[in-house]
């Protein structure tokens, strides 16, 4: 499930990060601007916004992306009281709202909840080849009826290639959605993972474009 996060303060955005991709495919944006950069390019079942951000604020980009038919299911993150701004959200089209400060388990389920709503894809299991599987949830690789377990990143850097497929991937994107922010790999460390799930998936569904990044296939 591919979550795209609009968040501007520092510390919670990182919270939520590290909480969130546990579970989920999580792209970060700090402002409209960026969540329009990642629009451009990818689509997304969901969308968690804060209302106050900097620049324009998440009430108004949710405006303006309702005015071209988006109409991804949105939850909004909160600080205010008044509920005029909910009622504007709900008018808007959100979907619902969690109010700070909120416990993490909360903002899950109410993730899940509205998976379940919009009948988002849930599915645990997803198809790499004829012999070959990979269960999201366990973070394992089925492969001729051998289980394969996978490390938390090479887990999470196969699941974005899937969910990128037939594209091209910078490298810069790669580890600004796979890893934290305060905790970016170098190129000889992401060059091992990738490497870690050729050997596991083959060679040829991972191709290197050189000094541009990677197409998965």
């Amino acid at each position: 499930m591919n979550i795209l996060l609009m968040e501007d303060d520092a510390v919670l955005s990182d919270i939520l990060l590290d909480y969130l991709r546990e579970s989920f495919n999580v792209t970060y944006a700090f402002n409209s601007q960026e969540v329009h950069k990642h629009l451009a390019s990818k689509k997304y079942a969901l969308f968690i916004f804060d209302i106050n951000v900097t620049g324009k604020n998440g009430l108004d980009l949710l405006e303006e992306l309702r005015s071209y038919s988006d109409t991804t299911p949105t939850i909004f993150i909160t600080a205010y009281t008044d509920t005029a701004y909910l009622q504007r959200a709900f008018d808007l089209g959100a979907h619902d709202y969690i109010k700070k400060p909120f416990e993490l388990q909360e903002l899950h389920a109410r993730i899940q909840n509205t998976k379940r709503l919009f009948n988002i894809d849930t599915k645990e299991e997803v198809q790499i080849s004829p012999t070959m599987s990979f269960c999201t949830l366990k973070n394992e690789v089925y492969k001729d009826n051998i289980t394969i377990s996978l490390g938390a990143k090479d887990s999470n850097l196969l699941a974005y290639f899937i969910n990128n497929s037939s594209r091209l991937i910078s490298t810069e994107e790669l580890t600004q959605n796979v890893w934290d922010y305060d905790s970016m790999p170098s190129d000889a460390t992401l060059r091992s993972h990738i490497r870690t799930l050729r050997d596991i998936i083959g060679k040829e569904k991972i191709t290197t474009v050189r000094g541009e990044g990677y197409i998965y296939e």
